[in-house]
This record gives structure tokens, sequence and C-alpha cells, in this order.
């Protein structure tokens, strides 16, 4: 492995870890990225202490695959979780994050921090792909999405063209879905009550900081909501002039309070790196019950900005730089950078995707990422360098899948001034789009699809 930071004292303590990654969160779902109806104090509290970034990707556009690229480093078509069109890890799938990836949480474990993975995990669900084997210490949660396992009576809907014209998603109850709760290795509830995941995964995170004593932690804290079907708990329904979404966002934003304010009264939060963000964009096929891109277009599923690009917010008081970070960053960077804060040791014997934010972080220097990858699947549908964008393929989100169109001259986007991809400038920049078209090619040919060391370990996915 090859040596990480630590960034500056190496005799200070190393840093506590939390990421909270929510699920299907829209860029303009947060009243700090400028929804205009959902109130959202604490996370704006957070982003106003801490920095808030207008350029963050998740590393897919669909679960599996953004997160195993963000607990790994690479991009999933390294990693072996690619995603192909539609298709997740569902409950009847037979693989998982091949155990030879190294996960954050088995860098930073190797540095003698205390690792917890609390929420929904959705890199395999059969024992040998759990958490508990990916280097984290405790597992409190669902094995999948909180929508991947219908019961028996509702299976037929549930696999229908249109299933998300069913009340299923829409009057939901928790008897509709045989989701189990688990604690490590073992199932304690079946099916689970999800009106209660919030609150118990918030109930759990906070008892695992207070355990934590004086040795260093890393909490991985992937909330289920607000992922369709939405569940709520009684204290928040109707209280959001955003409806039921609304309601579920508020009561995230409550939670991550609790975290906060947690840190701040133990005298834990100058010793504590914290990151919020989403795991991809929202799912607008179900309307009201899903989320908002804002200004960006599309949504999950599509390459368009609205399905990669994610609110994030990173808080630690005294070490980051409050305000509005401008550069670019992702996802998959969060390896290198924690390495680089923490003293951990990253991976040397593969190739690594990630990059090092913390200068930015730090306010000693602009973001050093400069370009962005947009997967559907193996494949490069559009990049990024700059400000420029240039789509190669574009088609609609999941569920949508009316509109697949590979361009024969690519179209080009600056957004910087036009974030919503509504005017195409290839024509009056050729030159931009002939280097960004070389910069796929060469992309493409460096990670060597279907080849890559671990392609022989890629799990089964199925799709609906």
């Amino acid at each position: 492995m090859a040596e990480g930071g630590p960034i500056d004292d190496p005799s200070a303590p190393p840093p506590n870890i939390i990421v909270i990654l929510v699920d299907e969160m829209g860029y303009g779902d947060l009243a700090s990225y400028g929804h205009p109806t959902i109130r959202t104090p604490h996370l704006d509290r957070m982003a106003s202490e801490g920095q808030r970034w207008t350029n963050f990707y998740a590393a897919a556009n669909v679960c599996t695959p953004s997160r195993a690229a963000l607990l790994t480093g690479r991009w999933p078509v390294r990693n072996g979780m690619t995603s192909d069109r539609r298709r997740v890890l569902t409950a009847q799938a037979a693989g998982g994050l091949p155990l030879a990836e190294i996960t954050l949480a088995e860098v930073l474990k190797a540095e003698g921090y205390r690792t917890a993975c609390i929420g929904k995990w959705h890199l395999g669900h059969r024992p040998q792909f759990l958490p508990t084997r990916q280097g984290f210490d405790i597992f409190y949660g669902t094995p999948y999405s909180n929508d991947e396992q219908p019961a028996e009576a509702w299976q037929k809907a549930f696999h229908r063209r249109d299933y998300w014209n069913t009340p299923l998603f829409y009057e939901p109850r928790s008897e509709y879905w045989d989701i189990p709760l688990m604690e490590n290795e073992r199932e304690i509830e079946r099916p689970v009550a999800q009106s209660t995941l919030t609150q118990k995964a918030t109930e759990r995170a906070l008892n695992f900081i207070q355990s934590s004593d004086d040795e260093p932690f890393f909490l991985y804290l992937a909330y289920h909501m607000p992922h369709v079907p939405l569940f709520v708990s009684p204290e928040f329904q109707g209280r959001s002039e955003g409806g039921i979404y609304g309601d579920v966002i508020e009561e995230l934003d409550a939670a991550v309070g609790q975290i906060l304010n947690h840190l701040r009264n133990e005298a834990l939060a100058e010793n504590t790196l914290v990151l919020f963000t989403s795991d991809n964009g929202p799912w607008t096929v179900f309307g009201t019950h899903g989320g908002s891109a804002g200004r960006l277009r599309g949504d999950k599923g599509s390459t368009w900005e609205g399905g990669n690009r994610v609110p994030a917010i990173f808080w630690w008081p005294g070490r980051i730089s409050p305000g509005t970070e401008l550069g670019i960053g992702a996802g998959v960077d969060l390896m290198a950078t924690v390495a680089a804060l923490s003293g951990g040791k990253l991976p040397d014997d593969r190739p690594m995707d990630s990059v090092d934010l913390s200068p930015a972080l730090l306010g000693e220097g602009p973001s050093p990422r400069d370009a962005m990858l947009y997967f559907r699947g193996t494949r490069i549908e559009a990049v990024r360098q700059g400000p420029y964008k240039a789509h190669f393929v574009t088609e609609d989100g999941f569920g949508l899948d009316t509109a697949r169109t590979e361009h024969d001259s690519p179209l080009l986007f600056h957004l910087g001034r036009d974030p919503a991809e509504r005017e195409n400038i290839a024509a009056t920049h050729p030159q931009i789009v002939a280097e960004l078209t070389q910069f796929r090619a060469n992309t493409e040919a460096q990670h060597s699809y279907g080849t890559d060391q671990l392609s022989e370990q890629l799990p089964a996915a199925s799709a609906r």
C-alpha cells in the first residue's frame, strides 16, 4: 500500500470520520441548495459552518455502483459493481462487492479505527458480501434498498412495466415489503417497520459514537430515505409544506442535527470530519414522491447533470475552510481524501480513481479534480473537463427510458453558464469537442472494460 497523510502534525490524533449518505436526494432538495419550501435548518447550519460544494458528483447515477465507488475509490468498471442500465443488486442477486476490493473501512481499520456501517448496504446480501466481511466491525441495517423485495402478494405488480403506478409506492405499508433488518449477520426484524428506519439508524449511530471512547472511529451512516417507498415517523407526518417527500427530508435534517449536536456537546466536533451527500440524483418518475434536481436537467439513471450532481456538505469546525466550493469533486474521491487526512495507506496494487480533495477542504488550494466521467453501465456516455461537458449518448432516467440517442456529433454545454444543459454550443467550439472526444477515447482505453483483474467476479444483477 502507498502512504497517505497525515495532512499536518503527525502527533495529532487522527480525525473521526462520519459519512452520511442519503438515498436519491436531488441537488435541489435542501434549502441551502435552493428548495423554496422544505425546511432544513440543521443542514443549513452545517453548510454555513462548513463547506458547500456545488459541483460534487455521485460516481454513478444509480445506487449499487455509486456506493461501491465511494467505498473503494475506484470507478464501478474497476471494482466489479457496474450497473447495466436499470440494474442494481436485488434480493435475488448472487454476487456482491468482491472481497478482493479494499474498502475505506479496511484502510481505516488498519490505522486503529473502530468502524460501523449503519443503514442501507446494497453491495451484496449473502453472508460473504455483508459489511462485516468488508472491514466494518458493526452492521445494523438492511442489505438492500427498501423496495427491493416486495411481499409475495405484490410481486406481480412490482414487475409491471409501470410499477411506479401502484399503491406499493403511493400508499405504502411496511407489510407490502419483505425487507429484513439485520444486526451484523443476524436477521432481527422482518419485515422491518419502515417508518422507524431513520430514527433507528440515528439511535444506533449515536450509540456507536458514544461507545468509541478515545478510539478514532469511522461511521458510514447510509440512510434509507428518501428512496421510495417513502416512510416517515409519526412525529414528522404532515409537517412539511413539501408534502410527504418534504416530511422525509425534514426528518433526515433533524437526524443530522442530532448527530452534529452530539459531536458539539461531547467536544468531538473539532476532531471529526462529517460529509453529507447523496448516492445519486432524484427518481422523478415518482412525481411528488421523488425529489428535485433544481435547475439541473435529468434525474436518476440519466447522464444529464441531475443524474449525478448531488448536494455535498463537508463539516469540520476549526479545520475546514467555510464557504462555497466551486471546484469539481466526487464520491469516488473520499478514499484518497480520508487517507490524506487520517494517515491511512491507499492500495498500491491496483489502479485508483480517487483524488485527494483536502487542499480545497483546508483552504490550501483549488480542488485537484478537473474532470468527471458519466457512466451508464460500462460505457462513458458523457465527460466533463473544466466547465465543458460533452454528451456522446443521451437517454432518459430510470422508469422513463423513452429516448436513447447516440450522437454522431457530440453535444457540448458550458456548465458554468448553462447548468441546465439547454444550449448546445458544439458548432461554435469544434476544438473543445475534439479534445473531449479524445479524452473519452483515452479514458475508455485505460479502463480496459471487461479485462480488469476483477472482471471474473462480476456479480449477477436483476432488472425491473
